[in-house]
């Protein structure tokens, strides 16, 4: 999985699509995940780093990154 190599991200969590004009205010836990995405870390990496940065449990985390990632599909962001 890629984040569409157009899509710009700024430090104060704006997605921006140039393609669509659309744009998207993330939290910090999803920039932060757009940013491993961004770095095409692998998922274990990635949820191993977020479990350890914030308070979350790791099976919440799963479920709530599969429907980010749902989202970021949905909207065209991501290419698999």
């Amino acid at each position: 999985m890629r984040l569409k190599k157009n899509i710009a991200i700024s430090e104060s969590g704006y997605l921006f699509n140039p393609s669509t004009g659309d744009s998207y205010s993330v939290n910090q836990m999803a920039f932060k995940i757009l940013e491993f995405i961004k770095e095409e870390k692998p998922i274990k990496e990635m949820s191993a780093q977020i479990i350890e940065e914030y308070d979350v449990g790791e099976q919440q985390l799963l479920e709530d990154f599969d429907d980010f990632i749902g989202h970021l599909k949905q909207l065209g962001l991501i290419d698999e």
